[in-house]
């Protein structure tokens, strides 16, 4: 009489199985709630302190949340400058905002809105060191 072949389960592939949906589970929940950084810990930009005296500004980082009106490209240099509609009190302005060439890749598009966070240089020259699309 021939014998009949095995039909048990083999135990290493059932826990293969179970270990791999595990991971998977786990990765997918790593990868959810992974947040982009946080821009609400920031002083919005006042204005009406650009206006008045930009250089005082220096060195510190404020938050700009508005629509890009215009991107300009600046010859022999790889950064750029966009002008950003914000709302302030007195009304809409426009604030010049250089963008380094770290940024390149990003495709900054006109009548987009976007927060940047900009840091101010010598001058009063906010430079952008953070930016997110809305």
């Amino acid at each position: 009489m021939a014998r009949r072949a095995s039909s048990s389960n083999n135990p290493f592939l059932i826990t293969g199985i179970i270990v791999a949906v595990a991971a998977l589970i786990f990765g997918g929940k790593f990868l959810i709630s992974k947040k982009p950084k946080s821009f609400t810990n920031l002083n919005p930009l006042v204005v009406q302190d650009l206006l008045d005296n930009g250089n005082s500004l220096r060195n510190n980082e404020y938050l700009i949340a508005g629509k890009i009106d215009e991107r300009f490209f600046r010859d022999g240099n790889t950064s750029s400058v966009v002008s950003v509609r914000i709302n302030a009190v007195s009304g809409e302005e426009i604030v010049p905002v250089v963008i380094p060439s770290k940024f390149n890749k990003l495709n900054i598009e006109r009548e987009q809105r976007y927060t940047i966070i900009v840091r101010f240089e010598q001058g009063g020259i906010p430079v952008a060191t953070e930016i997110n699309r809305l």
